[in-house]
């Protein structure tokens, strides 16, 4: 018999994250769906193949609630609607696809990271 505490984990669980990403959801969320910590979320997910899909799918379709969400409310179906919220809400919870990315290129251009030499001559004119 192995050391330690018996898991919580039922394979039933996958589909509770799944339906609480529906809702829109966290991660935090689907622990507490399942009464346990985040922590516990994310060891189950690399012991359990199927619940980290699972859990996978459940964020995506809780992003998806939090787009069609904000689409309706474009659209005047949210009374008191605060785009400026829903902007910091997803740029925060959705990074990779909503964040503001910007692109610094440090290379040089034969590709290396040997900084250019900007030589700079003053030339003294002549009278005329």
């Amino acid at each position: 018999m192995p050391a330690g505490r018996p898991t919580k984990y039922k394979p039933e669980f996958c589909d509770v994250v799944v339906n609480v990403g529906e809702e829109g959801e966290t991660l935090v969320g689907m622990a507490e769906a399942c009464d346990v910590s985040r922590e516990t979320i994310n060891e189950w997910m690399k012991a359990h193949p199927d619940f980290s899909d699972a859990v996978k799918r459940g964020l995506q379709k809780s992003q998806a609630w939090w787009e069609r969400q904000g689409r309706l409310a474009t659209f005047g179906a949210t009374p008191g609607f605060n785009p400026t919220s829903y902007i910091f809400n997803m740029k925060n919870r959705f990074k990779e696809d909503w964040r503001d990315k910007v692109e610094s290129d440090h290379t040089s251009s034969d590709g290396s990271m040997t900084p250019q030499v900007v030589e700079r001559v003053i030339v003294q004119a002549k009278d005329a």
